[in-house]
């Protein structure tokens, strides 16, 4: 099978390696050089997307990062560039199409519980051009298309995590927080590339939403810093919950942050 990634971040890069171990042949698009000898990486604007001179491509993985987090990158990263891919794409026999979006699509905001069944209803401008780009990719690719939105991502480093610990005295209320790491992201994306009926999205998280302040206050303690005063008991945030990656069969290998 012929697989291409347009965007080629740090989860593209783990996925692709472990495609191309299946026996896969791997093409990826980006705005800089890549060096994994093992795919054929092609340096191109997506906005002005051209693949008429690559392989027929079966499978398609769409990681787009914006390059910062304004309601204009978003408007261009995520919305602008959906046409393009489109128009590129129409002369290959896509299979499935993978796009990864964000649980940011979701606007719960009080502690309540997201689950893949939570209909999608965002409260800000970043929020509804996800959605926007989920639409128009669902109404291009009815079949093929798979919607993946990940929780917050994390990966080996534990600076930022430290850094809250060292700085954060107060913290004013329980802000729910939920996560996914980025190898069990990579993952699954892997994982469903395979499933035969795929349901049209699927939340990726570890299934522990935990309050932000508990973790700092973990750190602190393993730290022996001093420990943060909890103003209030109000809740922010939403506890997020992905039933359907567990019914697909997909197992973690990092369950807790």
């Amino acid at each position: 099978m012929h697989i291409l990634f347009i965007g080629y971040g740090k989860t593209s890069q783990r996925a692709a390696k472990q495609l191309f171990a299946q026996g896969h042949q791997i093409t990826t698009i980006s705005r800089s050089p890549k060096t994994d000898a093992f795919a054929k990486h092609l340096i191109q604007d997506v906005h002005a997307l051209d693949l008429d001179n690559i392989a027929p491509v079966d499978a398609v993985y769409v990681l787009l990062s914006p390059s910062a987090s304004t309601i204009e990158a978003y408007q261009q990263t995520y919305v602008d560039t959906v046409l393009p891919i489109i128009q590129a794409l129409k002369i290959h026999p896509v299979q499935r199409i993978i796009v990864v979006s964000s649980t940011r699509v979701y606007g719960e905001n009080g502690g309540e519980r997201v689950d893949d069944d939570t209909a999608p209803k965002p409260i800000d401008a970043q929020g509804r051009l996800l959605l926007k780009m989920e639409q128009l990719y669902q109404q291009a690719y009815p079949a093929a298309c798979v919607i993946v939105r990940p929780t917050g991502i994390y990966g080996t480093s534990a600076a930022r995590m430290v850094k809250l610990a060292e700085t954060t005295q107060n913290y004013p209320n329980i802000q729910w927080s939920n996560s996914i790491h980025i190898d069990d992201l990579a993952r699954f994306l892997v994982h469903l590339l395979h499933v035969e009926h795929a349901e049209k999205s699927y939340i990726c998280t570890n299934n522990t939403p935990q309050p932000l302040h508990e973790k700092i206050l973990s750190v602190q303690r393993s730290l022996s810093l001093p420990e943060l005063v909890l103003e209030s008991q109000k809740e922010a945030g939403k506890r997020i919950y992905a039933a359907r990656m567990v019914e697909s069969g997909f197992e973690l290998e990092h369950k807790d942050f």
